[in-house]
């Protein structure tokens, strides 16, 4: 079963689930802020990434904003980076879907058809 992380007031968020639920899709839903990705989701996802940081981190968040995570974070390791997002839900890209062969963040109709809609 996949791992949906969301945020209540989250349009995106809302209809990620709405799509899910429509295409008869199981999952468990989790509160990204209360409840952030772990270490080891935040990692799979950053190599189902190509390595790429920044697609993790919600760049548009008041949190990414007011900590200056655009000038800071090429200076970061991989490591610190995801330290940063493991301790603040707000800081990361949501949805943010995780389990058995699937790793999507943000919410892209198509891309999620091909990985979670079976054939």
């Amino acid at each position: 079963m996949i791992t949906v992380y969301t945020l209540a007031q989250c349009s995106t968020c809302k209809a990620a689930v709405k799509w899910l639920q429509a295409h008869d899709i199981p999952f468990r839903e989790r509160a990204i802020r209360e409840t952030p990705p772990s270490g080891a989701e935040l990692a799979t996802m950053l190599t189902a990434q190509n390595g790429e940081l920044r697609k993790l981190f919600n760049t548009s968040g008041r949190d990414y904003r007011e900590q200056q995570l655009a000038a800071i974070l090429p200076t970061l390791t991989i490591r610190e980076a995801l330290q940063l997002l493991e301790s603040n839900g707000n800081l990361v890209k949501r949805p943010f879907v995780i389990g058995p062969g699937v790793a999507l963040v943000g919410f892209n109709a198509v891309k999620w058809k091909q990985a979670l809609v079976k054939k």
